[in-house]
């Protein structure tokens, strides 16, 4: 008898009719999220029409050089300022440091491609500056003196560099802040110096956090279609929103997408391979931390310039840009154009945000209910979609949906005589499933890590009392759940109001947003007309920022 009950194992509570609806919810959640991904490496495998030749013999060698230099330029600054910027904050000792600890991550605010046509205008031939350095020095034509080309290669890296370090930022402090202090005070007592102690220990010891920061940054720079454009810098991004909108021509589209799969790919193998050569145990808890580091003299002046400059270029600069601007266009704030564009980004917004809260809830708590199983990787493969770019989305949400259409159109057609059109691939009900496959991934981390504060002994002793998942979902979670549904919503609904890639491709006739009358209007040089609606997308961006600024709390470390 003992020996029956020492060799048993605990199996739980049996599977009941919850538990295999929520999977099965789960299951096709997830593979209808990762749709879009899966149709774009299908057709690029199995292309009805290969044109591989003609890419690979006349623009995808370009798109793919000038795409990696963009990287290259954005991942080195973004890497050596956010870096400096959150060593400084955390670890050293000089003015407005506490200013500059939330300060930094205003730039999330600004879009690139806002601030991009505002330094376009500001620094160009016709803008303010230049015309201002002629008037004082009297040059009366461009070959009288030099100045640096904005709408250049150079001029995407700088703006794109100084909007996304916030990323890099928030990583490496992060890291900095769980590194114990007896680490660098034995490098401190073997003769380091500060600058010494930073190389030979707590950079190696942040390369794992630091590596994620970059990647983020650069799959956002992938995404980014506004900026490169108007900066005259042709990337896969640009090219697969001209090859379909510009040449009508759906598969080289859907193959340039799937290059830029391959990019992203290499992006997340980076990251993993960072984190994975680089891990270190650390304590659970956080550790005592060193103090802070005195700067002196010319110390504190160039921490106080290195922190400054970032803010000042990534948004303060911009947004006094594109104040001017929305101050002698007063009038446009009740134009029928601005309202519609409201009116649509919130509809579109709202309902993304919902729809991703909603699935984002079945994904996580299938999730955790689960512990191994095709469907926790389905569910993984789906959280997937904020790696993707919004134009290989955009295609790839197109391509199925264009195809049910076409087919149900067909059959009402044969049978009924009734023509139904474009039901889905022409209405907002693409937009908002784009949407939802590109940020499920912020709804579910955010779900994610407000289930992992609710201890499993409180869903256990529900189901002991006979509730079922769903019950005890309704009944124990979701009450615990609401301060993470409601940042999982805002986020969303943010990242939602600024989306642009997948909005060009997939949007109704007629139908702007906030981001493509920002893009359609920048694009015909009517900079004073975008302000307006670039000023409402950034202002919007700042909920989040509030939201990140509240959550960096000061590490106990002596000041």
């Amino acid at each position: 008898m003992s020996a029956s009950v020492t060799g048993a194992r605990f199996q739980g509570p049996p599977r009941t009719l919850g538990d295999r609806l929520l999977s099965l919810a789960a299951l096709i959640t997830g593979l209808a999220l990762a749709m879009p991904v899966l149709t774009i490496i299908l057709l690029a495998l199995t292309p009805t029409e290969n044109v591989w030749p003609h890419l690979i013999s006349t623009v995808l060698p370009g798109y793919v050089l000038r795409t990696l230099l963009l990287m290259a330029g954005v991942g080195l600054i973004t890497f050596v300022v956010g870096t400096a910027v959150a060593w400084l904050v955390t670890m050293c000792r000089f003015p407005l440091r506490p200013l500059f600890l939330w300060a930094s991550l205003l730039p999330l605010a600004m879009p690139g491609y806002i601030v991009a046509y505002a330094y376009v205008d500001f620094l160009s031939y016709a803008g303010p500056l230049q015309t201002w350095l002629r008037g004082v020095f009297g040059w009366t034509s461009p070959g009288d003196y030099w100045f640096p080309e904005i709408r250049s290669l150079g001029g995407a890296v700088f703006v794109l560099s100084m909007v996304l370090y916030p990323y890099v930022f928030l990583t490496a402090r992060a890291s900095f802040i769980r590194q114990p202090a007896t680490q660098l005070e034995v490098a401190r007592a073997l003769g380091r110096t500060p600058w010494g102690a930073f190389r030979a220990v707590a950079l190696p010891l942040a390369r794992p956090g630091i590596a994620v920061g970059v990647s983020l940054a650069l799959m956002e720079c992938l995404n980014d279609i506004g900026a490169a454009g108007f900066f005259g810098v042709r990337t896969l991004t640009l090219g697969v929103y001209t090859t379909w909108l510009s040449q009508g021509n759906l598969g080289g589209a859907a193959q340039i997408s799937a290059v830029m799969l391959l990019f992203i790919f290499l992006l997340v193998w980076f990251e993993r391979t960072a984190r994975r050569k680089q891990s270190f145990v650390l304590p659970a808890q956080r550790p005592r931390q060193p103090d802070r580091i005195r700067l002196n003299g010319w110390q504190r002046v160039l921490a106080v310039v290195v922190c400054a400059l970032p803010v000042i270029i990534g948004f303060v600069a911009p947004a006094l840009i594109l104040l001017s601007f929305a101050a002698s266009r007063l009038e446009d704030a009740l134009s029928v154009a601005y309202l519609r564009a409201v009116y649509h980004s919130l509809l579109l917004a709202s309902l993304a945000a919902a729809a991703a809260v909603a699935l984002g809830l079945v994904l996580g708590y299938a999730n955790r209910a689960m512990r191994k199983g095709f469907t926790r990787k389905v569910i993984r493969l789906a959280s997937l979609g904020y790696a993707i770019p919004g134009t290989v989305l955009g295609i790839g949400v197109l391509i199925p949906l264009a195809g049910f259409d076409n087919a149900l159109d067909s059959f009402l057609r044969a049978y009924f005589g009734i023509s139904t059109g474009l039901l889905l691939s022409g209405s907002i009900a693409a937009i908002i499933f784009a949407y939802v496959v590109r940020f499920l991934a912020v709804s579910f981390g955010a779900i994610e890590t407000g289930l992992q504060k609710v201890t499993p002994n409180v869903a256990a002793a529900a189901r002991t009392l006979g509730r079922g998942p769903i019950s005890a979902f309704f009944e124990v979670h979701l009450p615990l759940l609401r301060p993470a549904l409601v940042s999982a919503a805002l986020l969303v609904f943010v990242d939602c109001m600024k989306e642009l890639p997948a909005t060009l491709i997939l949007r109704p006739f007629d139908f702007e947003t906030l981001a493509t009358s920002v893009f359609l209007l920048a694009s015909l040089d009517q900079l004073e007309e975008s302000a307006l609606p670039a000023l409402t997308i950034v202002a919007v961006g700042l909920l989040p920022v509030i939201l990140l600024s509240r959550t960096l709390h000061e590490p106990h470390i002596t000041s």
